[in-house]
């Protein structure tokens, strides 16, 4: 059959939205998508295709447990290459699970539990994965590795999947940073042209019934498995629609700084920054920003702005620096969003805010304490999170986002409100694998707002110089309705 001739059978039944994939040569295929996404489909095309097209494969096609293999993904493979092109006169070994090719190539079914049957196979030149969330990262690293050896092909481990908690280790292994070996695609029922009427009215009808498991499992977006403290479905829900906006403005903050005081500093744009912003600031807002320093196992330090009117997140500062370099930035950031009111919590070091004092930073959250022997109250800088004001800040966000998370624009936050769950005595808390430190610097920000004015600053007046003044006075009514336009709004003489 020709190139031209087999390609074209080929696209007949591909789905438009995988068929670059053929063509994708990394060592790693990650394939996300939601049930009916026709995901498994095209990987055991693209398996198919290579096995046909280059002799001599050995091919292995895995899942956790064997005894799943026989009834899904093996069923489902034997069925496609019977009807593949360039397919003719293979042989199926039932009882083994393998396929072999008149062209030397073999796939073999196996799954990560039957040890005996993984140590006799060798000289693997290509990996699917099928379910890929059931195995663990240490499984993946095993597979990894047998993935060697000389071979005129290029190497590749395909993993298909839907995604089941923000926390899993394929989150962070291949979308929580970017890597030149992956090529990551996600796919819902929608992009399946060959999905019968009858399953795709199934699927969404899900979104009225229960927009969490539509989100997740028709969807395929990232899912938690505890007792979400934020409600999942508005959370899911809000990270769909703004990932389909423009990325913020990400960079750093450039000083001029002699060990006394910080000059001349302006934001620097670049892809790898820790500041994100989402809304510049605007004349005469008020803002609030509540800091979680790094402390009690965390190693971020993060900062999140709010408008003070709005309770918007226009902005967040998130870094994995030292406390002096976190200090300055968020110097930086308070000056920049007009003096905003600035929170950092003082639980594990106060270094941030004694820093920002000697800066001569003017607007720092103040807190009361109870003296104990006295039983006066004195005020000091920064916020304490302790057995009684963490439920406090954290049933206020909780509150704030009733209805209210729209106001949030950052997915780092969202992903964190997604995995913030109620242990077994029902404590609000990060999920195991997760952070948290987003959670609280918002949940620090919207306490800290009643220390804020909420009240937008009017225009600040021009002063005029005399011959200004001269100029308006001898104007007509027309001429001075101009002159205010051009010049702004005087003071008063």
């Amino acid at each position: 059959m020709e190139t031209a001739i087999w390609w074209d059978e080929l696209k007949s039944r591909t789905n438009p939205a995988f068929r670059r994939l053929y063509f994708a040569k990394t060592r790693y295929l990650v394939l996300m998508g939601g049930g009916g996404s026709g995901k498994s489909i095209f990987a055991g095309d693209k398996v198919l295709s290579r096995v046909t097209c280059e002799a001599g494969h050995r091919w292995l096609v895995c899942r956790k447990v064997a005894r799943t293999m026989r009834e899904s993904v093996f069923r489902q493979i034997v069925s496609q290459a019977k009807k593949y092109p360039r397919a003719d006169g293979l042989k199926v070994n039932k009882s083994e699970m393998m396929i072999e090719f008149p062209n030397g190539s073999q796939i073999i079914f196996a799954g990560l539990d039957d040890v005996e049957k993984l140590k006799s196979i060798y000289s693997i030149t290509g990996i699917w994965v099928e379910e890929a969330s059931e195995i663990t990262e240490s499984d993946f690293n095993q597979l990894d590795i047998r993935l060697r050896g000389e071979t005129p092909y290029y190497k590749q481990i395909i993993l298909t999947f839907n995604p089941v908690s923000v926390t899993h280790w394929l989150k962070s292994r291949f979308f929580d940073r970017e890597d030149e070996n992956a090529t990551i695609h996600h796919s819902t029922y929608r992009d399946n042209i060959f999905l019968d009427e009858d399953s795709a009215r199934v699927l969404e009808s899900y979104k009225d019934t229960d927009r969490y498991y539509y989100t997740v499992y028709c969807l395929g977006e990232w899912g938690v498995t505890g007792n979400t403290v934020f409600d999942a479905g508005e959370v899911t829900a809000r990270l769909q629609a703004i990932r389909s906006r423009e990325k913020p403005d990400t960079g750093i903050f450039e000083y001029e700084y002699d060990g006394r005081r910080i000059e001349n500093a302006r934001g620097t744009r670049c892809a790898d920054g820790y500041l994100k912003l989402y809304r510049p600031p605007e004349e005469g807002v008020p803002y609030v920003i509540g800091a979680d320093t790094s402390g009690d196992g965390s190693d971020w330090f993060v900062a999140q702005v709010l408008n003070n009117v709005t309770g918007e997140q226009v902005a967040v500062l998130r870094q994995r620096l030292d406390e002096d370099v976190f200090a300055r930035q968020l110097y930086c950031l308070g000056r920049l969003y007009n003096d905003a009111l600035i929170g950092v919590e003082a639980n594990f070091s106060t270094y941030p805010i004694k820093e920002l004092e000697r800066l001569g930073y003017q607007k720092l959250y103040l807190r009361e304490q109870e003296d104990t022997y006295t039983g006066e109250f004195k005020r000091s800088f920064g916020f304490r999170t302790d057995a009684i004001t963490r439920p406090v800040i954290i049933a206020g966000l909780i509150q704030a986002m009733h209805g209210g998370i729209g106001l949030i624009n950052d997915v780092t936050t969202l992903l964190e409100m997604l995995s913030f769950v109620r242990n077994a005595r029902l404590r609000p808390e990060a999920e195991a694998g997760a952070h948290d430190d987003c959670v609280m610097a918002l949940a620090i920000a919207y306490y800290i707002r009643p220390q804020q004015t909420m009240l937008i600053a009017p225009p600040a007046k021009e002063k005029w110089s005399r011959s200004q003044w001269e100029d308006y006075e001898n104007a007509d009514t027309e001429e001075r309705k101009y002159l205010i336009k051009k010049w702004g709004k005087p003071a008063s003489r």
